[in-house]
């Protein structure tokens, strides 16, 4: 198992802010070890079958449109690679942000091993996404 080359995340990152699922799914190894802690649940998953299901339930929310995606730098933990990003949008109760930090790792150009932690949408402070 190597570093996660950013270019492995930034294609997985992309093809969930699409939300082209089956593109995501793509980059998962087929033995997927995923674990994740969202507000109310904790999600796992084996297989990149699984981990779509998690990621149709996370993001497929037509009522909430993402407007902006802010990354931040990716940090090298050992064999790992920590990456995060915060997303801006405008839902039924207005402007919303939350917060993702991922730890990943790959193997073969594929995601192994990933973790995640969610905030969970919270209310922006203003419209202004600046």
């Amino acid at each position: 198992m190597s570093a996660v080359p950013v270019s492995v995340i930034d294609g997985f990152l992309d093809a969930i802010l699409a939300r082209d699922f089956q593109r995501a799914r793509g980059f998962l190894h087929p033995e997927i070890d995923f674990r994740a802690m969202t507000p109310k649940r904790v999600w796992e998953a084996d297989s990149p079958a699984a981990v779509e299901e998690v990621l149709r339930a996370w993001f497929e929310h037509p009522e909430r449109n993402v407007e902006r995606v802010d990354p931040t730098d990716p940090v090298s933990v050992g064999d790992s690679l920590r990456v995060g990003w915060r997303v801006h949008g405008t839902g039924a109760d207005g402007p919303f942000i939350f917060e993702q930090q991922a730890y990943v790792r790959e193997d073969d150009g594929q995601i192994v091993w990933l973790r995640v932690m969610c905030s969970g949408p919270r209310p922006a402070e203003s419209t202004s996404l600046a």
